[in-house]
């Protein structure tokens, strides 16, 4: 049985399409059959894997519209193990075009029913609002994991996701669970970033991962090549910590 867990933040710039795709590429590594849900409008986890966005015609606006089924949505990627549902700049529409649609919120997890089994885990990168495609994600989803950037506004708006879950949780999707909170962008020379950490850990405890995503410049590097870390450059700092993390959800998960 595949595993959902939706990387949200309403926050940009937290990396969590970085998150996502090199996730994503860690688990399908370490063997595990992984499909990543490109979900926003962005598209940038599509072309964060070499994705040519132009030219998708089946991805996540026609899942959502039930258009098409997951299985015909699905494209495999160079990344072993990884495939994805690709995203088009046509999503923007979905949240129009679903907001009459009965069950509205539940599109995605009606979809993803055929196929949560032929993975081992369903990762789904969620836009930076929480709009009716994040409700989708988080309704979907078995856990939510929360990647929080290493800088001075990192906790605002933290509460507000935490609300939105919790109506979630409420209304939608009583054993949505925490997958964990992930510091990201760490940079180990600023008193900042250390003052963040310590912040994030005596609040949250045990929902923060042990992993923490350093600053580095390969990661930043890899999605203008069309590639995760894992196949941009393995023996980076990156890479690593994407590994660890992906090790650390594994154990959690076994």
């Amino acid at each position: 049985m595949g595993k959902i867990i939706a990387i949200a933040n309403q926050k940009g710039g937290v990396g969590k399409t970085t998150t996502s795709v090199n996730l994503a590429a860690s688990l399908g590594v370490l063997e595990k059959k992984v499909l990543l849900i490109d979900a926003d409008p962005q598209a940038n986890a599509s072309s964060g894997l070499g994705i040519d966005v132009e030219s998708v015609e089946i991805g996540t606006y026609q899942l959502l519209e039930h258009t098409n089924s997951a299985k015909e949505s699905i494209i495999s990627t160079d990344t072993p193990n990884l495939d994805i549902i690709p995203a088009h700049i046509d999503l923007v529409a979905i949240e129009i075009e679903l907001v009459d649609k009965d069950e509205r919120e539940y599109m995605l997890k009606k979809a993803l029913v055929d196929i949560k089994d032929d993975y081992d885990y369903i990762l789904i990168d969620c836009a930076p609002s929480l709009g009716l495609l994040t409700l989708n994600a988080l309704t979907a989803a078995d856990s939510v994991l929360i990647p929080i950037q290493c800088e001075y506004f990192a906790l605002e708006g933290l509460g507000k996701l935490l609300n939105t879950i919790k109506s979630v949780q409420k209304v939608h999707n009583s054993t949505l669970d925490y997958e964990g909170l992930l510091l990201t962008m760490y940079d180990s020379r600023l008193r900042l970033s250390n003052q963040v950490v310590e912040e994030v850990q005596k609040h949250f405890n045990d929902m923060v991962f042990e992993t923490i995503i350093q600053r580095n410049v390969r990661l930043s590097e890899a999605p203008s090549y069309g590639e995760s870390i894992i196949n941009y450059d393995a023996g980076s700092k990156g890479a690593s910590n994407y590994l660890s993390l992906a090790e650390e959800i594994i154990t959690k998960n076994s």
